[in-house]
């Protein structure tokens, strides 16, 4: 049963939308790229990933202590990977660790680069990761086996070469799962990769088309984001680095703007907050439930109707703090969480990974929902991070 609280302030409007993806026959013949099927590999793409990783040697890695951890954001997974990473390892990591579009011209001998990329032509990623490997920086990398970034460090990287193809705004499980097994190696951060995928097969169990809205979690997020601007607004930093990819799959699958921010830095945007606010209000117990949508329009001067979403992931007396701040803030948000889904429990080797990319997957997944029902998915292939269509 889908644990995300909806608390809305108003019904929804988008009957047509609920229709259509309570239609598991019509979302397969609208999804002709299979981007449902794709995402459901989530958990195979986990281990797909660690097997190609054990097969790259990356247990050479194990006890090494780094001068610097570089996680490279190149277009595409790592985007999302590297602040999700990031946050996982949190303000107590002993290592600096560096997020990057490009390789710093300081990388040496005594710095571990992870970078990751669907497109094998990339040549600004390829020039970096020579000029690393040259000046003795241990790498970690996984793209394809051919193409100029390949060749750039053969034989003198540890190459992990994806197994399962999926559309690169489908591959954060595959990215996030070397930069785990990376983290592992190096002593920073324990996981349990066998039960993150399978966290990630349930997650997509759930999600599974043939599920009705009333207890498919990404079906439901999905018809109340619709038709609003979403802000996605993180109560700990890993449920932020998560609202962050939210916002990027809306936009890439649905063509949805989000807005994705910690909830303190979004507090502090003045108009945005009143209008979160606005949205939140409490909905009138003695309002008419039949009355025309279009009563619900925001006053002149307000900006489109928003949808307040706090997410959250870590559960400890910090983060359970800041949540009910910002739900005393905002009464009426919709609350996003995988507390009660989790088979792992806090305390387990990757708990917290394994809650963020249940999430993560569950946003992917809505995100698709959304884009099939308006039309905007649905033909054969998708665009690769060069913009060719792959089949």
């Amino acid at each position: 049963m889908d644990s995300d609280r909806s608390r809305s302030n108003g019904g929804n409007s988008q009957g047509d939308d609920d229709d259509l993806l309570d239609d598991p026959g019509r979302l397969e013949i609208i999804d002709t790229g299979g981007l449902l099927r794709a995402a459901a590999t989530a958990g195979a793409q986990v281990r797909s990933t660690a097997a190609a990783a054990e097969e790259a040697g990356l247990q050479r890695l194990t006890g090494e202590r780094p001068r610097a951890l570089v996680l490279l954001t190149r277009p595409g997974a790592a985007s999302a990977a590297a602040p999700l990473l990031l946050a996982l390892l949190g303000p107590s990591c002993p290592v600096p660790v560096v997020t990057t579009r490009s390789v710093p011209m300081w990388v040496g001998a005594l710095d571990i680069v992870l970078a990751n990329t669907a497109d094998p032509g990339d040549r600004e990623l390829a020039d970096g990761l020579a000029r690393a490997v040259r000046r003795g920086a241990q790498l970690v990398l996984t793209a394809p086996a051919d193409g100029p970034v390949a060749a750039a460090v053969a034989g003198r990287a540890m190459l992990v070469v994806p197994r399962i193809e999926v559309p690169p705004g489908l591959a954060l499980p595959r990215t996030l799962t070397a930069g785990l097994l990376l983290l592992d190696a190096l002593g920073l951060l324990a996981t349990d990769v066998e039960a993150l995928a399978g966290e990630l097969d349930r997650e997509a169990e759930r999600d599974y088309v043939a599920h009705e809205s009333l207890v498919n979690p990404a079906k439901s997020l999905a018809l109340r984001l619709a038709g609003r601007t979403p802000l996605l607004w993180g109560t700990d930093p890993v449920a932020t680095a998560v609202a962050g990819h939210g916002a990027a799959a809306l936009a890439a699958h649905a063509g949805m703007v989000a807005h994705a921010a910690g909830f303190h830095e979004a507090a502090a945007l003045p108009v945005l907050r009143r209008e979160a606010i606005r949205a939140s209000a409490e909905t009138d117990v003695f309002s008419d439930p039949f009355r025309d949508p279009g009563e619900d329009a925001a006053p002149d001067g307000a900006l489109p109707a928003v949808r307040p979403v706090l997410l959250g992931v870590l559960a400890d007396a910090g983060t359970e703090s800041e949540r009910a701040t910002a739900l005393d803030t905002l009464p009426a948000a919709d609350v996003v969480t995988a507390d009660e889904e989790l088979m792992v429990r806090q305390g387990d080797p990757g708990a917290v990974a394994s809650a963020a990319a249940v999430l993560a997957l569950r946003f992917d997944f809505a995100a698709l929902y959304l884009g099939l029902s308006r039309g905007v998915l649905g033909r054969p292939g998708w665009l690769g991070s060069a913009g060719s269509v792959v089949e």
